[in-house]
């Protein structure tokens, strides 16, 4: 995954996932470009403010879910300890939060919980891109800005 890049699996592993935006595209897509660009935005906008680095997956997470939210953040190189990530997996119905050595400092399991639960809550509503963000967003609230960030 690149920086602040939105990671979507083959659309045909999220499972019985049916789009509700428009007609029926002959490849399913479970977001639209601008769909995609606005949580680019997030992404950039709660790394420019926290100093972490933000990763969404959107994709299956195979059998065991923890475990490849795991290799996802390793995946990242030397972003991973000061990285966010969370993996939603919507044919499953899965949600992970996975932070970095130097992220957990400041996204506590509590904040992770808390993303969780919005973004279900988004998802049981049937607004993907919405429960993406919010959940981006909710992590980043949680982590705070940095202090020499704070007069901008």
């Amino acid at each position: 995954m690149a920086h602040g890049e939105v990671a979507v699996a083959n659309p045909s592993a999220l499972g019985n996932w049916d789009p509700q935006v428009g007609p029926t595209p002959a490849v399913r897509e479970p977001l639209t470009s601008s769909q995609r660009e606005f949580l680019d935005d997030v992404i950039y906008r709660a790394e420019l403010s926290t100093g972490l680095r933000f990763s969404v997956y959107l994709g299956d997470l195979g059998e065991n879910t923890r475990a490849t939210a795991d290799n996802l953040l390793s995946g990242l190189g030397a972003d991973a300890p000061s990285a966010v990530l969370l993996a939603v997996s919507p044919g499953q119905h899965v949600v992970e939060v996975v932070t970095g050595t130097e992220a957990v400092r400041r996204v506590s399991d509590r904040a992770a919980r808390l993303a969780v639960l919005a973004v279900v809550a988004s998802c049981s509503e049937g607004d993907l891109p919405g429960a993406l963000a919010t959940g981006v967003r909710i992590l980043a609230d949680q982590a705070g800005i940095l202090p020499e960030r704070a007069t901008w």
